[in-house]
């Protein structure tokens, strides 16, 4: 049986039978859950350890330029020649790309000869212009040079080198096939310059292949699923500006004007999250429709050079935000159809809100809290997502090992050599996945714990507010928060590693049988009848459905733990006992406060995306340096972080709601029914919400 709250919280006797007045909260507390927080800090040193890895092997320019034939990233300034200008990829030998889109050929794009460009070659219109390797041997002309001159020198090639240029085997190439950047990729126009192809034919060049077919193998490269993965993550690197403006300041500035407002204008707030939700849920799905193509032109395109208006390359990646506009037409549906059943409820939400507000208005520095994890989570957050990008392109740079015939003139022996002329790849090994998917559950594990100190330090103030009879006197400090946070760094920060961690652990689980689900339709062993079917989506929602119980559970304890000081389960397993005996008592009222909260969280996130989509619609990211492939996975990532920072503040209110929740149920239970320790605010609410739930049984 547990002891009463009463002789732990509030006015308890001395052993000489004077009460104390020392302290709302007793302080001979013990360190719950080491083990646990023993292994929260093995965990950090790993993501340290896992992060050195990735920036020491990773380079986030992979993400987005291809390789050259001598294996260096376009881009790259500490290249070997210097290449920090030349971000396009290229390929130089047009038959050796025609070979590599045959349906049976052996011949691989990525063993074509390429090279890194300022821009993308346009055949001449009266002549026939080159592009050849960079520089070197006897070739005396530097990069700068050899970029004013359009990268041609073949007028001070000697007769051997010429013969070798006409059989496409370099040092020089033609530029028959006109060619535009997509995706810092040079893509093939399939249609050769007539005037161009002419002037080879005239010099004695080897037949050059001009059918459609050159222009397939480089797109079904640039679409692969990989490539369009690294360019995602690309995007986000290249937008970090608008990470911290939609997902940091904005968020921020959001979520202190909705806790003031519901400071001083609680009556009314319900009402305007409602109204307000609905018009950034539309406003949210009307920019998707834009980006997709479906209303107006504006739709994202793979293009990023000039080019002719008759050309028409598709991109994966309005694929999916086709996709996300569907889903998001859907959500917006439901979502309007809920807040219209929710009115009937607002004046219930009113009433909850009033105790937050009180609560708020008496503990002034709950308001200011948040500013710590905030600040806390922003690091974290910079430093995981620059440890992401280079993990993600993280590998080495190894030459395949092809038997096709890619002879070249090596400039500096002189000869033409067919020993060591395939192209370059970079090698993953299966460490970097296993290290990826330890970042991923890292970045989550990490902010489920700093959420979850946050909502514990707001609970233990709360508490103290509450069991000093909703006044604040002499006994409750201003800064009650910080004397929260002192108890939670000195006793409990095990138990709520210990929390955040099933969550996880559990989210981890539903995430693995989804990607499983993925690879077994890929490989069309998904279950085609409706048992196996029906099998899965059960799975599907029995997990939600205990991870939805977690948290719910999870919060309650950490309210426990902030209060009695015990280890997870044992605070767990009294919160659960409290809520089931008072479910009746406190079920509705709770859940639509929670419920209103919840929209209060996604007007600030849904803000953080329109803001998020103005901002990527500059020509800043339609220019050919900063351009994002979509504007999908920047936008998602705004969004959850301002639902993140959104939850950090709201917090205060959700806290205080529940905190008092269940400190009135323990008072009631300790005092046969009667709450001492209730503010009179909290004992009107309930006593309405009562008396509405008996007539509205009533009537029924």
């Amino acid at each position: 049986m547990r002891g009463p709250l009463g002789a732990v919280i509030g006015r308890y006797p001395s052993s000489d039978g004077v009460n104390q007045m020392g302290g709302i909260i007793r302080h001979n507390r013990k360190c719950r859950d080491i083990t646990v927080l023993l292994i929260f800090i093995a965990f950090w040193i790993s993501m340290i350890v896992n992060s050195s890895f990735g920036f020491n092997q990773g380079n986030p320019l992979r993400l987005t330029n291809g390789l050259d034939y001598k294996g260096n990233v376009c881009g790259d300034k500490h290249a070997h020649p210097d290449l920090g200008e030349l971000e396009l990829r290229y390929w130089q030998n047009p038959n050796q790309v025609y070979q590599s889109g045959l349906k049976n050929s052996q011949f691989k794009l990525a063993n074509a000869r390429s090279i890194c460009l300022l821009d993308c070659p346009i055949p001449s219109e009266d002549s026939l212009d080159w592009v050849c390797d960079y520089p070197e041997g006897d070739i005396r002309l530097s990069m700068t040079d050899w970029i004013n001159r359009n990268y041609d020198y073949f007028e001070f090639l000697t007769p051997e080198m010429r013969n070798s240029s006409l059989q496409l085997q370099g040092p020089c190439y033609p530029v028959i096939f006109p060619s535009v950047n997509v995706y810092w990729s040079c893509q093939f126009i399939a249609r050769a310059s007539n005037t161009s192809l002419k002037h080879w034919q005239q010099m004695g060049g080897v037949n050059i292949n001009e059918d459609i077919v050159i222009d397939k193998s480089i797109h079904k490269s640039i679409n692969s699923h990989s490539a369009v993965l690294k360019r995602y993550m690309a995007d986000v690197g290249k937008a970090w500006p608008v990470l911290i403006v939609c997902g940091g300041i904005l968020p921020l500035f959001l979520s202190v004007v909705w806790l003031v407002m519901i400071r001083h204008f609680v009556a009314a707030m319900p009402w305007i999250t409602v109204v307000f939700f609905n018009v950034l849920i539309v406003s949210v799905t009307i920019f998707y429709y834009l980006k997709a193509g479906w209303i107006a032109n504006d739709a994202i395109s793979p293009i990023i050079g000039e080019h002719d208006p008759y050309i028409n390359v598709f991109g994966r990646e309005l694929t999916h935000l086709r996709v996300a506009t569907v889903v998001m037409t859907f959500i917006m549906g439901v979502a309007i159809l809920t807040s219209i059943a929710i009115v009937r409820r607002i004046l219930m939400a009113t009433s909850v809100l009033k105790v937050a507000a009180k609560v708020i208005g008496e503990v002034q520095a709950l308001i200011i809290f948040p500013l710590i994890p905030y600040g806390i989570l922003a690091v974290f957050y910079m430093f995981w997502i620059s440890a992401a990008l280079y993990l993600f392109s993280s590998g080495q740079i190894v030459q395949n090992n092809c038997n096709s015939n890619c002879c070249t003139y090596d400039l500096l022996a002189k000869r033409v050599n067919c020993d060591l002329c395939c192209g370059y790849s970079i090698h993953y090994t299966p460490h970097i996945g296993v290290a990826i998917l330890f970042h991923l559950f890292g970045c989550y594990w990490a902010t489920q714990f700093f959420m979850a100190c946050s909502s514990t330090v707001f609970a233990g103030s709360v508490a103290s507010y509450y069991w000093n009879h909703g006044e604040t006197s002499h006994e409750i400090p201003f800064l009650s928060v910080f004397s929260s946070m002192k108890r939670l760094m000195r006793y409990s920060l095990g138990s709520v590693a210990l929390g955040s961690l099933i969550v996880s652990f559990v989210e981890s689980i539903r995430f693995l049988l989804e990607s499983i689900r993925r690879r077994l339709k890929v490989s069309s062993y998904e279950p085609d009848n409706c048992l196996g079917r029906a099998a899965y989506q059960s799975a599907q929602c029995f997990l939600r459905c205990i991870e939805w119980i977690i948290k719910s559970v999870n919060r309650n304890a950490y309210i426990m733990i902030a209060i009695t000081g015990k280890s997870f389960f044992v605070a767990s397993s009294t919160a659960t006992e409290l809520i089931m005996n008072n479910i009746l008592k406190i079920g509705r009222l709770n859940v639509i406060g929670d419920v209103i909260l919840f929209l209060g969280k996604l007007c600030v996130s849904l803000s953080s995306v329109v803001f998020a989509f103005l901002m990527l619609d500059t020509h800043k990211y339609k220019s050919s340096r900063y351009k994002i492939s979509s504007p999908l996975l920047p936008v998602l990532v705004c969004w959850a972080l301002g639902y993140i920072v959104a939850t950090l503040f709201f917090a205060v209110v959700e806290m205080s709601i529940d905190t008092i929740v269940l400190s009135y149920c323990q008072d009631s239970e300790e005092h046969q029914g009667t709450a001492q320790y209730a503010p009179p605010l909290l004992v009107e609410t309930l006593s309405d919400q009562n008396e509405t739930q008996r007539l509205t049984q009533g009537t029924q």
